[in-house]
Formats: C-alpha cells, structure tokens, sequence
C-alpha cells in the first residue's frame, strides 16, 4: 500500500468519524479528540481574522479590482462552476480577467528543486505557474491542479494562474497579462490579499456540515464569519420552500448580503478522450452505465444521472482528487463491462486526472455542467455591473 492510499483511507476514517458513521468505544475517544483539536483551531482561526481586522496583519493591495470567491467548508460546494461564470461573463464585458488559484493537489518543485534553488547564491523569485495565459493552455491538469486545468480549458481570454502566494501571482498577472481584474479562487480564507467583493458559496443541501470546523467538521472557520459576505450563493438550489430556513439563518449573521440561488445544471454529454464528440443528454435514458468519481460529493453527480434516466449498475467512489492511475481505470472499465454497463460517466474535474486509454471497450463520458441561477438573477446582474464599473 503505497502513501497517497494511505492518506485516503485516513481520509475516508475522518469523514466517516465526522458523518457519525462509526461508533466504537475508540471511534468515541478520536471524536471526543477531535472536539478539542477543533476548539483549539477555532480560536486559532479567530485570532488569526482579529489580527487582520485590528490591522496588526496588514492585507495587501495591488492597485486592481479583486473577487474572492470562496466557501466555509472543505470542497463539495460546485465553486469551480460559479468562478467559471463570473470569469467569462466579465471577459465578454471587456475586463482583462485572471483567475489565481493555489492549486490544490497541484505538482510543486521536487525537495530536490527546491535544495538546489537554496543553495543557489542569487534569490531569484520563483515565478507562478501559467496555466493559461487567455489564448493558449500550458499545462497539464498534474502540473496545474484539477480546478486550474479545468477553468483554464473552458476559458477563452481569462489567464489563470497557480501559486499558494495569490499577492505574488497577481502581480505577475498584472505585469505579464495587463489584468485590471482578479479573481481568487478559493479565497474566502486569503486574508493577505484584500478583495473588493467577497463571494461566499453555501451547498443549499447541507448547508455547514455540523457545524463543528475542522477537524471534527468540516468548516474551515465558524458559521459567524458568513457576515464577511457581499453576495451568498447558494448552489445546488432546487427552489424549494424549505431554503427560507437556510436564507433567514444566513441573516442572522449577515444583514447585507445579496442571496442568490443557483444550481448545477448539466449541458451533454463529452467523450473523455474525443472533444469533439458530444451527445445530448437524452442519450441516458434507459441506458446502463457505471458511474465513476473522485469528488467531494459524488451522491449529487449521481443523482444528476438517474434524474435524466440512467440506470447505475455499476459504481466506485475515490476520494476526492484521486490521481487515477491507467492501470486502475483499465480494470475499472473491465469491471464495468462485466456488469453490463454500455458506458462509464464521470465529472468534468475527474476527467482531467484520467490517463488515455488505447483501448476502449465501452465509451468513457464525462458531464458538462454550468451555473444556472434560478432565484435572484438581477442580484447577480448588479453584482456584475457593480464590478464592471469599480
């Protein structure tokens, strides 16, 4: 068993342990363990936001318009879409727009690189990583990160850049690429680069885990802190009734912000290997598939397929950003044929860490999705106008 299975088994324990899902006398004792280390790193987390506040850590500024775009809890919120449309929908109406991101998961220097680079006498700065510069794509989605690669692929005119120092990546965008607009991806915990408008994501499905942050849930920081919000997207809205719950507690915390409602709504279909092939949706209806995913919440992406007909007769769930291995995705495809499956679906973000195959005995899609607001649609359209004219 080698490292990275490891670390998802342990990654899989904790979830489990979070979800309550395991309840043995030890299982007990880790959540009891888990409680405390997550007091600690609430206060830690406060502190952390007071010194900012209080001006004793002060935020950076670059001189341009800065979006943050971001969540309270680990993954699972549908960000990458919402950064896809307000990228694009800025780049039509005439802002030079990079997106920074940090790269999660992303291929960084090799200790090896990293030595050299000590040892050498000139401090030279280690520039970001480009993954696109608005016309052509750089890197691969091992260099870049699954997010990075895929907004740098569905992107025309928008650079995207990675480095964990976004005030670093947005000088060089500015510099190298004229951007006069920047939009931090995952940036709701950047404190070191002050944004104009702050874009909070809530998963309208489970909306703050349990309310504990990490580690025994899954917020980064406290529920409060939703009060730094401009504008709140909930995603994954179905415009049920049951959200004025969610809306009236967001305004117990924030008086301010716009809410606005959205949902991931799915376009076609996208041969993995082939971006030329593309079959409607209709093509799922009473056909058997299997259903391949390595995200955060895959009972969503599911969902999404049996909505449109499709029967799952087969299924395997990854952690979340698994690097998929050929050898691993042939004997998946083997297992999937053997129980009758006619094709594999996937998601756009797994598709990007899936290697090619030679050989395919059954077709391997994966879903195209976009943000489709359903509720608060000029709020958005305001936001836009809002940036478009700072």
């Amino acid at each position: 068993m080698n490292f990275n299975e490891i670390n998802e088994l342990l990654q899989q324990y904790f979830i489990e342990l979070i979800q309550e899902k395991r309840d043995s006398s030890f299982d007990k004792f880790m959540k009891g363990a888990l409680f405390l280390l997550s007091r600690a790193y609430r206060n830690m987390v406060q502190f952390r936001i007071w010194l900012y506040g209080k001006r004793i850590f002060r935020p950076r500024s670059l001189g341009c318009l800065v979006v943050s775009i971001g969540n309270l809890t680990c993954g699972g919120t549908g960000k990458t879409p919402v950064v896809e449309i307000f990228a694009r929908t800025l780049a039509q109406k005439g802002r030079k727009v990079a997106v920074l991101s940090r790269g999660y998961r992303s291929r960084d220097r090799t200790p090896a690189e990293k030595l050299v680079a000590l040892f050498k006498s000139e401090k030279k700065e280690v520039p970001p990583r480009t993954v696109s510069d608005g016309k052509h794509l750089l890197l691969n989605s091992l260099s870049a990160g699954d997010e990075p690669y895929m907004l740098a692929s569905n992107l025309r005119d928008v650079v995207v850049m990675v480095d964990k120092d976004r005030v670093k990546s947005g000088r060089y965008a500015i510099s190298d690429f004229e951007a006069d607009t920047l939009i931090l991806d995952d940036g709701f915990q950047y404190l070191d680069l002050k944004p104009r408008l702050n874009i909070l994501l809530v998963d309208s499905t489970r909306p703050f885990d349990n309310h504990h942050v990490l580690p025994r849930g899954l917020l980064r920081e406290p529920v409060k802190n939703i009060r730094r919000a401009n504008y709140v997207f909930l995603t994954k809205s179905d415009g049920s009734p049951r959200l004025r719950h969610l809306k009236r507690f967001i305004r117990r915390h924030n008086k301010n912000a716009e809410i606005i409602e959205c949902r991931h709504k799915p376009l076609y279909l996208e041969d993995i290997f082939d971006p030329d092939k593309q079959i409607a949706l209709d093509y799922l209806k009473g056909l058997d598939i299997s259903a391949l995913s390595g995200i955060a919440n895959p009972r969503s992406f599911e969902d999404f397929l049996e909505e449109h007909g499709a029967r799952i007769v087969h299924r395997q769930r990854f952690a979340d950003h698994h690097r998929f291995e050929q050898q691993e995705i042939i004997d998946f495809v083997n297992e999937a044929a053997s129980c009758g499956a006619k094709a594999v679906v996937t998601t756009e973000k797994d598709a990007v860490r899936i290697p090619r195959l030679d050989r395919r005995d059954i077709p391997l899609y994966f879903m195209r999705v976009e943000i489709d607001i359903i509720s608060g649609q000029e709020s958005f359209d305001q936001c836009i106008s809002r940036i478009c004219f700072l």
